[in-house]
């Protein structure tokens, strides 16, 4: 039997369903700071990029269980 560990929310660690739509965030707000983040460039890669990490292909997205469409 497997424990998964408690999800918490990125920005302000409340507790996020990881089925919820705006995983791994627990709100749009959350969601829209970690952007300001990213486009602020509060964000930087850890390492440099090699030639291995360019030649890796993405994987195929997931579906969206919420979207009926």
């Amino acid at each position: 039997m497997s424990r998964s560990l408690p999800r918490t929310c990125r920005i302000c660690s409340k507790p996020v369903n990881p089925a919820d739509k705006l995983y791994p965030f627990c709100s749009a707000r959350c969601r829209t700071i970690d952007l300001g983040a990213w486009a602020a460039e509060e964000y930087v890669v850890s390492r440099p990029l090699t030639e291995a990490d360019e030649n890796l292909q993405p994987s195929a997205p997931k579906s969206d269980a919420h979207d009926d469409d």
